[in-house]
């Protein structure tokens, strides 16, 4: 078992997380509520990484983060290494290609809000950062506590993009998911077959987590 592939794969998925957690808030309540020209293009950037095989959008992101991009350059001035082959470039990869995971459904929950609610709270005079605190993140909360697990969960055991961006070097950007690849390619079906399932019963226990905390939530609401 490789422990030091499953903490980095962890901690990982709690900055993927962290950092997308306003970013899911703040974006899908604006594509929840409003209504404008150009909407479905950004719609359809966001869930682009559905569709794209991880192949291209490492490869784009090698081009844009890479030591010969203005990115990489700059970063490298500033921290001293490159950003493609760390655990920073993973972190920036992950969070473009879990955006989809972390955007839909907290759009969704801000959509299930009624616009009478939103209408009452205005007119009682709340500001709209107050209203969304008090009125529509608790009634939207189901939906982005799925989003964040979603992508705690899809983070966990993303491997393209991660070998892409990455690579496998260890305590640095080997995963979990590369971690097992590399035991299957080594032969060694005994640690990939215990890799396998603490990652299976990770990913199970999450999510059911997040059913039970989701079941309360909307009894409490109800």
């Amino acid at each position: 078992m490789d422990w030091t592939a499953l903490e980095l794969s962890l901690r990982l998925a709690f900055w993927t997380v962290v950092i997308l957690l306003p970013v899911s808030i703040l974006l899908g309540r604006f594509l929840a509520f409003r209504q404008f020209r150009g909407k479905p293009l950004i719609e359809a950037l966001v869930m682009l990484p559905l569709v794209l095989p991880p192949t291209v959008l490492g490869f784009y992101l090698l081009v844009t983060l890479g030591r010969n991009s203005p990115i990489g350059q700059a970063w490298a001035g500033l921290f001293g290494q490159q950003l493609v082959f760390s655990f920073q470039g993973l972190v920036v990869a992950s969070i473009l290609f879990n955006l989809p995971f972390a955007v839909l459904p907290a759009q969704r929950g801000f959509q299930a809000i009624g616009k009478d609610l939103r209408e009452a709270a205005a007119c009682c005079g709340m500001s709209p950062w107050r209203a969304l605190w008090r009125v529509e993140l608790p009634l939207a909360w189901p939906g982005v506590l799925t989003a964040m697990v979603l992508t705690f969960a899809h983070t966990l055991g993303e491997f393209g993009i991660v070998l892409m961006v990455g690579g496998s070097i260890p305590g640095e950007t080997r995963t979990i998911a590369i971690a097992i690849y590399d035991r299957v390619q080594a032969f060694d079906d005994a640690s990939a077959a215990t890799m396998s399932a603490v990652l299976v019963t990770i990913s199970l226990l999450t999510i059911a987590a997040t059913f039970l905390l989701s079941a309360r939530i909307g009894r409490r609401l109800g």
